[in-house]
C-alpha cells in the first residue's frame, strides 16, 4: 500500500469517527439539560386555557416521538434516522418537520452569508496584499482600522449599526428578512425588498470578516517578501508588479484559500447572533429557537447540518490542499 493511500484511508478515518462522536454528542447533549420540551411547550397552552386534558396529551406524543423509550433506544433509534436521512419532527412546531424547516431557512443563510464571506474575502485579501507588499501610512492606518474592527465582537457592530442607520437615520430597516405584509415570490420587488433588509446584517459580516482576512494576508505578504525566491526574481529584474503578484501574492494566498474553504462550510451553522439581533429568518435564527424550547429534533438537525458541512470541507480541504501547494505531499512524503 502506498503512502497517498495510507494517508488517503487515515483522513477518511479520521473524518467518519469525528463525524459520528460529534453526533453522539450533540444527541446527549439536549438530554442532560433540566427540563422536558414537551411539557415546556404545552404548559404555554394550559396557561392560556386552551386545551383540555394536556397531560394525556404530552404522553401520546410522548410516545409518537420516541421520548418515552430509554436514552440507548432512543440513541438507536436517532442513529438509524439519520442513516435514512430522516430529522425527526420539530417538537415545537409539530407536525413540521425539521427538514422542511432547515429547507425554508437554508436559503436565507447560503444567500447572506455566502454573499458576505467571498466579498469580504477578496476585499480583505486584496488591500492586504497590496498593503503588506507596498507597506507605507496607508497601510498602517489601515491596520489599526482592522485591529479595532478585529477585536470588536461581530454582535456588538451589528448593534451599532442598528442604532446608527436604523434607529437614529432610518435608512435600513432593523429586523426581518422582508416587510411585513410581503408575499415571498420570484419578482424584482421582493427581490430588492431582501436586499435592503439584508444590507445592515451583511455590512455587520463583512465588516468584522474583512479585517481578520486584512491583517492575515497582509502579514503572510510582508513574510514572502523576505524569501530567497522573492530576492531572485528582483535580481532578474522582473518588473515589481509581476514580482508582487506572480510570487508575493501567488504564495502568501493559499492559507487564505484554506480559510475561505473552511469559512464558507460555516455558513450552514448561520451567523447566530447576527441573524437573531435583525429577526434574520436564517439558520442561526433557528438554533437559537430550538435552544429557547429545548427542542431535541431541531437542535440535532440544525447543528449536524453544520457540523458535518464543516468536517466534509475540512476533509476536502485536506485532500486538495497538496493540488494547489506543490511543496505539500499526501501522507508528508
Amino acid at each position: 500500500m502506498s503512502a497517498t493511500t495510507r494517508y488517503l484511508i487515515e483522513r477518511f478515518t479520521i473524518y467518519l469517527l469525528t463525524v459520528y462522536i460529534s453526533f453522539t454528542i450533540v444527541f446527549i447533549l439536549p438530554r442532560l439539560v433540566p427540563g422536558d420540551p414537551l411539557t415546556i411547550y404545552y404548559a404555554r397552552l394550559r396557561d392560556i386555557g386552551s386545551v383540555q386534558g394536556v397531560e394525556q396529551m404530552i404522553e401520546e406524543y410522548r410516545k409518537m416521538l420516541g421520548l418515552d423509550k430509554d436514552l440507548f433506544t432512543q440513541y438507536v433509534s436517532y442513529i438509524r434516522s439519520l442513516l435514512r436521512g430522516d430529522l425527526g419532527y420539530s417538537i415545537g412546531n409539530f407536525p413540521a418537520k425539521v427538514s422542511d424547516m432547515i429547507a425554508d431557512a437554508l436559503p436565507w443563510s447560503i444567500g447572506l452569508l455566502s454573499v458576505t464571506t467571498i466579498l469580504s474575502w477578496l476585499i480583505g485579501t486584496l488591500l492586504g496584499a497590496i498593503s503588506g507588499w507596498r507597506g507605507g501610512r496607508l497601510s498602517r492606518i489601515f491596520s489599526i482600522g482592522a485591529l479595532f474592527l478585529s477585536n470588536l465582537p461581530y454582535y456588538v457592530l451589528a448593534i451599532i449599526l442598528v442604532f446608527v442607520f436604523a434607529y437614529t437615520l432610518r435608512w435600513f430597516p432593523s429586523t426581518g428578512g422582508y416587510s411585513v405584509g410581503m408575499t415571498p415570490r420570484l419578482s424584482i420587488d421582493f427581490i430588492l425588498n431582501v436586499i435592503w433588509h439584508s444590507v445592515l446584517p451583511a455590512l455587520s459580516i463583512i465588516l468584522s470578516s474583512l479585517a481578520w482576512w486584512y491583517l492575515s494576508m497582509r502579514s503572510m505578504v510582508a513574510t514572502v517578501k523576505g524569501e530567497d525566491f522573492v530576492v531572485f526574481a528582483e535580481a532578474k529584474g522582473l518588473p515589481q508588479k509581476d514580482i508582487m503578484w506572480n510570487y508575493g501574492v501567488r504564495n502568501a494566498i493559499l492559507p487564505q484559500v484554506t480559510g475561505l474553504a473552511l469559512e464558507m462550510s460555516r455558513i450552514f451553522a448561520g451567523a447566530l447572533v447576527t441573524e437573531v439581533i435583525f429577526g434574520y429568518p436564517g439558520l442561526g435564527t433557528l438554533i437559537v429557537t430550538g435552544i429557547r424550547t429545548l427542542d431535541y429534533f431541531l437542535i440535532q438537525g440544525t447543528i449536524l447540518l453544520s457540523i458535518f458541512a464543516v468536517a466534509t470541507a475540512t476533509f476536502l480541504v485536506e485532500l486538495i490542499y497538496p493540488l494547489l501547494d506543490p511543496r505539500i505531499r499526501y501522507g508528508g512524503g
